[in-house]
């Protein structure tokens, strides 16, 4: 395949995935232009986010680390509670990024999400907001793209890093499609209450799961799940009478975050889904990462740290003095399913299980495997 001295990347979608591996590659002096469908770049959705050590060590690569430490929550324990707020243990948690990053650091999703604008704009890429790739089409020397705005451009490489609904995914003919794994989770950002200074989760009660995170200071986001029910019969206008129904039931420190869920724009409701596609994760020059191939219920809390590690390994390849062709697509994929594949498993055994009633699960067992598998390198 000829190249134009200057490889040219088209990089679709700008979450986690998309600007990491937009960083990256620019860093390299590969020419990037990175598209987003959101005009606002998605930098005022979201409550919170929990990133473990493994999401901290790409984020440190990225060189934002220093930002992130300063607006997020660092901790290295995971509390678990009865309902009624009674702590039944505390478990510390493994550092899968190494001794010198916290095992789990909360932050707030926009500030992630513009932490990351931020270094996507600093690294010299060409960004267009509100664009999507209306056409893509291959011929031997890379793909041409015709963009929503009627422009065209022609790339050595397209990367699809855009999210689990990937109009890129389906571009290339790729079927798979994220499938509902029967539980929904409600969220919203609140005050933090002064005791809270990690993770508490709650089994039980009339949730599976009631917890929170603390992601600032000053915040936390606190969750409940439960079982999937039809999106079209909750009306968004009862999404804080909904969540505040479940979360009434448990007892510590959520009647103070109780209090705070009172604005139904603030809740987000979110069915949990999985996805994993399988045998490449490219189709010629158009290469997925991040939820475009992949994602898993957020009960390990890894579905970002996976994304983040797709765009590092993609790049390493990248910038690797390799030929840029199937074989080296297919090393990406062959490097990141093993890995992606005990996470995805584990995220929605742990799931199963409480779907299912289960009340002797190896629940710790599983964690601890897993979090052992991702202190490795991806």
């Amino acid at each position: 395949m000829a190249h134009s001295p200057t490889r040219r990347v088209l990089v679709i979608g700008g979450g986690a995935a998309g600007n990491a591996v937009t960083i990256l590659l620019r860093r390299a002096g590969i020419a990037v232009d990175l598209i987003e469908a959101k005009p606002d770049w998605n930098a005022t959705t979201g409550s919170g986010i929990t990133l473990q050590g493994n999401a901290l060590r790409v984020l440190r690569e990225l060189g934002v680390w220093k930002q992130v430490e300063a607006s997020g929550y660092g901790f290295g324990s995971l509390g678990v509670t009865a309902p009624d707020g009674t702590v039944l243990f505390v478990a510390e948690d493994i550092q899968t990024g190494g001794e010198d990053l916290p095992a789990t650091l909360g932050m707030q999703r926009p500030q992630l999400q513009q932490i990351l604008i931020d270094a996507v704009r600093a690294s010299g890429a060409t960004v267009r907001l509100g664009t999507t790739a209306e056409a893509l089409e291959q011929d031997a020397d890379g793909v041409s793209v015709r963009f929503s705005d009627g422009s065209e451009g022609h790339y050595d490489l397209v990367i699809g890093a855009d999210g689990l609904g990937s109009a890129t995914r389906a571009a290339i003919g790729i079927t798979d499609r994220p499938e509902p794994t029967g539980m929904a989770i409600w969220r919203i950002a609140a005050p933090r209450p002064e005791s809270v200074t990690r993770t508490d989760l709650a089994y039980g009660g009339p949730a599976y799961i009631a917890g929170y995170c603390p992601t600032s200071e000053n915040t936390i986001y606190a969750y409940v799940v439960e079982g999937c029910r039809d999106r079209a019969s909750i009306d968004p206008a009862t999404y804080a009478d909904e969540m505040r129904r479940l979360a009434q039931a448990y007892g510590g420190v959520w009647p103070e975050i109780t209090e705070h869920i009172t604005d139904p724009a603030k809740v987000n409701y979110t069915w949990f889904d999985r996805l994993l596609v399988e045998g490449s994760w490219h189709r010629g020059r158009v290469v997925l990462i991040g939820d475009a191939a992949h994602c898993c219920p957020p009960t390990l809390a890894q579905g970002a740290a996976m994304s983040l590690e797709d765009a590092l390994v993609l790049a390493e390849l990248l910038t690797s003095g390799r030929e840029w062709d199937g074989e080296l697509l297919q090393s990406y994929y062959d490097r990141r399913v093993p890995r992606v594949r005990t996470v995805v498993d584990a995220s929605v055994q742990i799931g199963q299980w409480q779907l299912d009633g289960v009340r002797d699960a190896d629940m710790a067992g599983l964690v601890g495997r897993t979090m052992n598998v991702l202190k490795e390198r991806p």
